[in-house]
């Protein structure tokens, strides 16, 4: 895997791109037949869902067999690493890479500390009670709504979210209040219009009991080289089109006419750091036998739960 930081002009970091090879399925596998998903890891089944025929959200079961993919924390790393997203990227990768049962797969990846997450509640609400709204209810079954929040986009645990009081919570808490809280990594399925939690579940939970933002880092899929490319090649070709058509104009009317670049140069510079940043849609693979055997695995693991095996 090659790992590229990602800076601002200023030299301000703010991702980490990941260039995955020789994956070609990964661990942490998301499998559809139909409006039926699958996640599985390595070969147990981790999450059951099944997207509603008019689209309006997903019912889904977890199973608890969720792993997580990061060793446990020590609290002087995350003294040594306190404010710096960057160095918990790399830490991060080198862990979503090592483990034999993380979502990366050939491709194009970002990690990234920015979420439209960090930017729906703009000071609104009390943070405790916008990240507690934020989380997907229900244990073991529930309901994702898109229509909450325009869309979903809200934080579904892998596993139930551990109380205020648990132990581990509560060492974290005393970080959240110092500041040096690691960040909690967030995946976004595009099939559940959701971030799932490949870990962080008490740094999260100590971050809504103490109302404070809880740093996190942002995996995706993103556009690959080639096609980075050549959008590229192609956004070059409209912004010197663009400014061709102005100096044409300014050969006509006189020098008043503006040069073009003010208007050209910024849509160029958005469809660069779309091209270099913007998200790709999850990828997910044939379910092996099917919705009949979608059927089994739901019954096995919720045979109370009559949606999981019928329309």
């Amino acid at each position: 895997m090659r790992r590229t930081d990602i800076t601002q002009d200023d030299g301000t970091w703010t991702a980490l791109s990941l260039e995955v090879v020789s994956r070609p399925r990964p661990g942490l596998c998301l499998f559809s037949t139909g409006r039926r998903l699958l996640l599985a890891q390595r070969s147990l089944p981790v999450l059951l869902a099944a997207v509603e025929q008019d689209h309006c959200g997903v019912e889904f079961r977890r199973t608890d067999a969720c792993r997580s993919l990061v060793p446990p924390l020590r609290a002087d790393t995350a003294r040594s690493l306190a404010g710096r997203p960057d160095r918990w990227a790399h830490r991060f990768a080198r862990h979503l890479l090592d483990a034999a049962d993380s979502p990366l797969h050939d491709g194009r990846w970002l990690l990234s500390p920015d979420s439209p997450l960090l930017r729906w509640n703009h000071g609104r609400r009390p943070l405790s009670e916008y990240w507690g709204s934020m989380l997907v209810e229900g244990h073991p079954a529930g309901y994702i709504d898109w229509f909450v929040h325009s869309g979903s986009w809200e934080i579904l645990p892998l596993r139930p979210m551990p109380a205020a009081g648990h132990s581990r919570v509560k060492a974290y808490r005393k970080q959240a209040r110092d500041g040096t809280l690691p960040p909690v990594l967030l995946w976004w399925v595009s099939g559940l219009d959701c971030h799932l939690v490949l870990d962080g579940h008490a740094r999260l939970a100590a971050a809504i009991a103490e109302s404070v933002t809880p740093p996190l880092l942002h995996l995706h899929r993103t556009a690959p080289g080639d096609e980075v490319t050549a959008g590229t090649e192609q956004a070059v070709r409209v912004y010197e089109t663009e400014l061709a058509r102005f100096a044409e104009l300014r050969t006509a009317h006189g020098g008043h006419v503006p040069d073009g670049a003010a208007f050209a140069g910024p849509p160029l510079a958005r469809r660069l750091k779309e091209l270099d940043t913007g998200q790709r849609p999850t990828w997910a693979w044939p379910l092996p036998g099917g919705e009949a055997e979608w059927c089994r695995i739901a019954r096995e693991a919720a045979p109370d739960q009559r949606w999981i095996a019928d329309d």
